[in-house]
């Protein structure tokens, strides 16, 4: 559907060292935050030079659409969370990602936003592997 982009893209830096990679949907790298407090998903367009929702073309744009909402409700779907957070923020990090995030009342920020609430946890290895199978197999990526 979409063409391949060009090799030149890559990954903020930023984003590779705080999350796991579960694999490519047509326009998004889809990414794990390392952190257990909250099941945390991340898509970023693999489009070079792209901080806006609004720098990818209108078809881009509505693929962003179609794979967020395919990961949202994957991610509510294996959670039972009690709201999914879902955003684009970009403040710290210029290039574009969505945060997927799955929220419960009894979570350590509820209700607050989860940027520096409490400090990160590190998953427990058998529980992630666990989590990026199912999430993996929701979204159709294996």
């Amino acid at each position: 559907m979409f063409p391949s982009t060009p090799s030149a893209w890559a990954l903020h830096p930023q984003l590779a060292r705080d999350t796991v990679n579960l694999g490519d949907l047509p326009l998004c790298r889809v990414l794990v935050i390392q952190d257990a407090n909250y099941p945390w998903l991340l898509l970023v367009p693999r489009r070079n030079e792209v901080a806006e929702i609004l720098d990818l073309d209108e078809v881009e744009q509505a693929q962003l659409m179609t794979e967020t909402t395919r990961v949202a409700r994957a991610l509510r779907e294996i959670t039972k969370c009690d709201k999914l957070n879902i955003a684009a923020l970009g403040n710290v990090v210029p290039q574009l990602h969505v945060h997927v995030i799955a929220r419960r009342t009894t979570d350590a920020a509820w209700p607050r936003p989860v940027w520096g609430a409490v400090p990160p946890v590190d998953h427990d290895p058998e529980e992630l592997k666990l989590f990026i199978s199912a999430i993996r197999k929701k979204i159709w990526l294996g």
